[in-house]
């Protein structure tokens, strides 16, 4: 038996770690201009949305447990990017909010979307592709998210 199921070309799940780790670091020299990670400009991509969240719905929005997560949310707040609330109705709630400095950097990232597609795309690899590759991934990750228990 030559075990094809096995092989590392047969799998759809070693493509798509490859791909994200590879557009991480193409995002990387862009974050760096903002002292942020990756992870933080996510977070930072769902607060620039609303304007206050709490760290489950971060949590759920960005697929991250709040174990994960609330130790970003600290260092992000030592950064004085986001404050951290107690809610006062329950304290075992803590919202997320952006400081003045957090909502700055929305205007330095703006460019960060246009030249990562410039990096993606050419005579070869369109802007539709990458939007049709986006739809599928999203797809795919609403049916691993109905069929996984979190």
């Amino acid at each position: 038996m030559d075990y094809e199921q096995l092989k590392l070309d047969n799998q759809l799940c070693f493509p798509l770690y490859a791909a994200s780790r590879l557009l991480i670091r193409a995002y990387q020299p862009f974050l760096d201009k903002l002292k942020i990670t990756y992870p933080q400009y996510l977070v930072l991509m769902v607060l620039w949305e609303h304007e206050e969240l709490t760290v489950t719905e971060i949590s759920k929005q960005l697929h991250l447990n709040t174990n994960t997560l609330t130790p970003l949310l600290k260092r992000m707040e030592k950064q004085q990017i986001v404050e951290r609330i107690r809610s006062k109705e329950d304290e075992r709630v803590v919202k997320i909010r952006l400081t003045d400095k957090g909502i700055k950097l929305r205007i330095e990232a703006e460019e960060i979307p246009v030249k990562l597609g410039e990096l993606l795309t050419d005579d070869k690899q369109s802007f539709d592709d990458l939007m049709k590759l986006k739809e599928s991934l999203q797809k795919l990750i609403k049916k691993l998210e109905e069929n996984i228990k979190q």
